[in-house]
């Protein structure tokens, strides 16, 4: 099982990135996918997640109406789109699965909020 993101940078405030997670090794499209994220000093935590049949999601409070994610079963690839991008959203994200018992991530991509 691999999982490989892509996608992180440097923003201003106000900007967007789409950030992708591309899946190998697996069935991709039986599993639920989900991003969580990560800052200095900070525990991991749930940022969006996208039930396998793509008919449930699920957000943090925080990026509600700002974070959408989605799936493309055909590519093996869940994305996060991350529209009005606030410095406190300045974290390394890390797409995340949970296959057989096993929490698999991937290598993470760093997402920095700022002027």
């Amino acid at each position: 099982v691999q999982l490989v993101e892509s996608g992180g940078g440097l923003v201003q405030p106000g900007g967007s990135l789409r950030l992708s997670c591309v899946g190998s090794g697996f069935t991709f499209r039986m599993y639920d996918m989900s991003w969580y994220r990560q800052a200095p000093g900070k525990e991991r935590e749930l940022v969006a997640a996208f039930t396998r049949a793509g008919d449930r999601t699920n957000y943090a409070d925080s990026v509600k109406g700002r974070f959408l994610i989605s799936r493309d079963n055909a590519k093996n690839t869940v994305y996060l789109q991350m529209n009005s991008l606030k410095p406190e959203d300045t974290a390394v994200y890390y797409c995340h699965l949970l296959f057989w018992g096993t929490d698999y991530w991937g290598q993470g991509t760093q997402v920095t909020v700022s002027s």
